[in-house]
């Protein structure tokens, strides 16, 4: 398991590798169509998400390979603009350009996440001025968050309880001011009190709560309520 407190390096090693192998599976049934229907994500398509993975996927695997000469680097050459322009360029390949990059890019992101020892998670990086360890779980958040997005078959209520332990820890800070959450995963027995001024109850599932949490819409309706407008991502 990946804990949430720092600990648990090998558990998300592990997780990274099972995630990236459930992308990589579904490359191969990718056509064209597939790939300019919508995602999970306003004025996105499938293509869209799968650029973007492809871009994080490589931007944060560099970051673990430079922390490891003891380099810092930034997470973007040319920062967000050159980020968006190549997810705008990266979209409009065919299926089978898009199905080779994102493989190519799973093997060097699988290399450089797979090279990284016990001892190497405090290494700093550039990404959030922060270590080795916050760079990881973003790709982990990354991964598979957007994975749900391409609509390829996977959906949030197939996440961990891992990453879902993880995910309602990482974002909970997104309640609005003014309000005060208290948080019951009916399925794990899970709680947690986030916010202070208006009451709110928000019961369902820890799937549930993490997809609403991270701004997507849950598989099952979650109990409770009215749910506030969550603040930005943390």
């Amino acid at each position: 398991m990946v804990a949430v407190n720092g600990t648990g390096t090998d558990g998300l090693q592990a997780a990274l590798a099972e995630g990236q192998d459930r992308l990589r599976a579904l490359l191969p049934g990718l056509t064209d169509e597939l790939l300019r229907a919508p995602s999970a994500l306003p004025g996105w398509s499938r293509g869209h998400v799968l650029t973007h993975i492809e871009g994080v996927g490589l931007a944060l695997a560099r970051q673990a390979r430079y922390a490891l000469r003891g380099t810092l680097i930034d997470v973007y050459d040319g920062g967000r603009p050159a980020r968006d322009a190549a997810i705008e360029a990266g979209h409009r390949r065919s299926a089978p350009q898009l199905r080779s990059a994102l493989a190519d890019a799973l093997d060097e992101v699988e290399a450089s996440w797979a090279a990284v020892g016990p001892d190497d998670w405090d290494r700093p990086v550039r990404y959030r001025d922060g270590a080795l360890l916050d760079a990881g779980r973003a790709w982990w958040r990354e991964l598979e968050i957007h994975t749900v997005d391409a609509r390829l078959g996977r959906t949030s209520a197939d996440w961990s309880l891992p990453l879902c332990t993880y995910l309602v820890d990482y974002l909970a800070p997104r309640v609005p001011a003014g309000y005060q959450v208290a948080f019951t995963a009916t399925d794990t027995g899970w709680s947690a009190v986030r916010g202070s001024g208006r009451e709110i109850e928000v019961r369902g599932r820890i799937c549930d709560i993490a997809a609403w949490l991270a701004g997507r819409v849950p598989e099952a309706p979650l109990e409770g309520g009215p749910l506030p407008q969550l603040a930005d991502w943390p």
